[in-house]
């Protein structure tokens, strides 16, 4: 169901201010040819009434000749903004970028940010965004569950499907993507609620058993069937699993590249208005998926790069892979048992739901 430009200029409202947007600050919005008609004249008219100066920056497509999917994420690293001084100027001259383009793993972002601008991605439909409007206390979560990445020192994720993953901690800090932008520098993704970091380079050894149900993205589709990755010094080095398994490899392996390969970043989710039911519902064309990467309970985990924190590692490829009913424990503490969030909020939400024995 559509909603009316009136509640998606509210939501955009309480975005702004808990992103501090201010009167006379400069907003650029990003935007190129998937950008939702709605969600752009909503944002301009938002930053508008707080008196910011809004400007709009639109670019041109590229990768498309080279992905096999129409998904923002499907084929990383190149953007329009590669090669481009004179946007990236732009840019780094707003205070805020409104990232209705999708601008992501890409040395031109880092050099924004570095700059002082806040840049925050709003690329989901109108209905989710109003949905998944974020709030001081998906904050106040996230970053509690950061802190405990951030002491921890092992990560170890285990399943009654099979999983058995071990990782080591400490290279890479821990990233809370709670849906605004309040602090110069800071990036962030609206509608998001999880929290994240990268294992230490080379220290992720185990397996991973996908279970019917769990999501591979940017695919957006849930398996159907059991699949199998094995994990050995970071980098998966054997996919088994029937039909999903063979189509997942050969993708993969359409980049022609080991560090598509590499396990990219661990987390779990914490966002009880997300829904792992959500990719039933929409065409795939329309959204990027971040239902799937923020329901409450997930075990998220990706492979590909690690630049977004830090690291050297680089490639197109980049695959999320939410799961449902894994335990997550930082050096032997469970923070989540088999799907449920092992704070305040998630047993609450548990009991709610009926899902503790």
């Amino acid at each position: 169901m559509s909603v009316s430009d009136i509640d998606l200029i509210k939501a955009w409202r309480q975005v702004l201010t808990l992103s501090r947007l201010e009167a006379g600050q400069v907003v650029t919005v990003l935007t190129g040819a998937d950008t939702n008609a709605q969600t752009l004249r909503c944002a301009i008219a938002a930053a508008s009434e707080f008196g910011a100066r809004v400007n709009r920056l639109d670019l041109p497509p590229v990768n498309a000749e080279k992905s096999l999917s129409r998904d923002a994420l499907a084929y990383l690293g190149t953007t329009p903004l590669t090669g481009n001084p004179a946007a990236i100027a732009a840019l780094k001259a707003s205070h805020l970028v409104l990232d209705l383009m999708t601008l992501l793993f890409s040395p031109e972002q880092h050099e924004i940010l570095a700059a002082g601008a806040r840049i925050l991605l709003a690329v989901e439909p109108p209905e989710v965004l109003c949905r998944l409007v974020p709030t001081e206390a998906d904050r106040a979560r996230v970053t509690a569950a950061s802190k405990l990445i951030e002491a921890a020192t092992r990560f170890h994720v285990t399943s009654a499907a099979g999983t058995d993953l071990r990782c080591e901690l400490g290279e890479f800090p821990a990233i809370r993507e709670y849906g605004f932008v309040d602090e110069p520098g800071r990036w962030d993704h609206w509608p998001s609620g999880f929290v994240l970091t990268w294992p230490n380079e080379g220290r992720s050894n185990g397996v991973v058993v996908l279970d019917r149900g769990d999501i591979l993205l940017p695919m957006k589709e849930y398996a159907t069937e059991p699949i199998r990755l094995e994990i050995k010094n970071g980098y998966v080095v054997a996919i088994e699993g029937g039909l999903q398994g063979d189509l997942l490899k050969e993708y993969m392996a359409s980049y022609e590249d080991p560090e598509a390969y590499a396990v990219s970043h661990i987390g779990w989710g914490l966002q009880p208005r997300a829904h792992w039911s959500m990719l039933a519902h929409y065409d795939k064309e329309t959204h990027i998926g971040m239902d799937a990467r923020a329901f409450e309970g997930n075990f998220l985990w990706s492979m590909g790069p690690n630049n977004e924190a830090g690291g050297h590692r680089t490639t197109a490829c980049h695959i999320d892979i939410p799961m449902r009913r894994c335990t997550v424990r930082l050096d032997g503490q469970a923070t989540v048992i088999e799907g449920v969030v092992q704070d305040a909020q998630g047993l609450a939400h548990a009991a709610a739901r009926g899902r503790l024995a």
